[in-house]
């Protein structure tokens, strides 16, 4: 019994249903397709609030025009593990370990925004979108580490004007 992994609470039980969430974290929406009719970063920053307001998958979706279906379905989504990781803080599932962040995620960061649900009272009131600076310097720093150091860099500049036969 010491090897089974932590159970989820349901999240139709009175402990998760009576706690009033005041503060969910920003996210970054996972990047689909522009479709005006789809899950747009502002419909699914959305949804996180009204399911933070409801805990009920099926009444979140179908306040911004969605089905509960496709919610699941761009939860699994590939992309999407910030807008579940949120939908799981929500319903009280247990903390999983975060993936690693690559440099493509980063650049997704700075790309998209972060989007973060806005609550008063337990009620959801609107969404608040900004910038991901610590994405872009993480991603400054992580290129930077790429880079030749000035020292290299000479020497490559030099290498490539003699193979062109230039003269410097």
């Amino acid at each position: 019994m010491k090897n089974q992994p932590p159970t989820r609470p349901d999240p139709r039980s009175a402990a998760v249903q009576n706690r009033r969430i005041s503060y969910i974290p920003a996210f970054t929406p996972a990047e689909l397709r522009a479709r005006h009719d789809g899950w747009t970063p502002v419909r699914q920053a959305e949804f996180i609030g009204f399911l933070a307001e409801t805990r009920c998958v099926k009444q979140a979706a179908a306040a911004v025009g969605m089905s509960r279906e496709s919610a699941y379905r761009l939860r699994r989504k590939r992309g999407a593990e910030d807008f579940a990781a949120v939908w799981d803080e929500i319903l009280g599932a247990p903390k999983t370990q975060k993936a690693k962040v690559t440099l493509e995620t980063l650049l997704r960061r700075v790309r998209i925004g972060r989007y973060r649900p806005m609550m008063r009272a337990g009620r959801y009131v609107g969404t608040q979108k900004k910038a991901d600076n610590s994405a872009l310097l993480s991603a400054i720093a992580r290129l930077d580490q790429l880079a030749p150091s000035p020292d290299e860099w000479d020497q490559a500049v030099l290498d490539d004007a003699n193979e062109k036969g230039a003269w410097l």
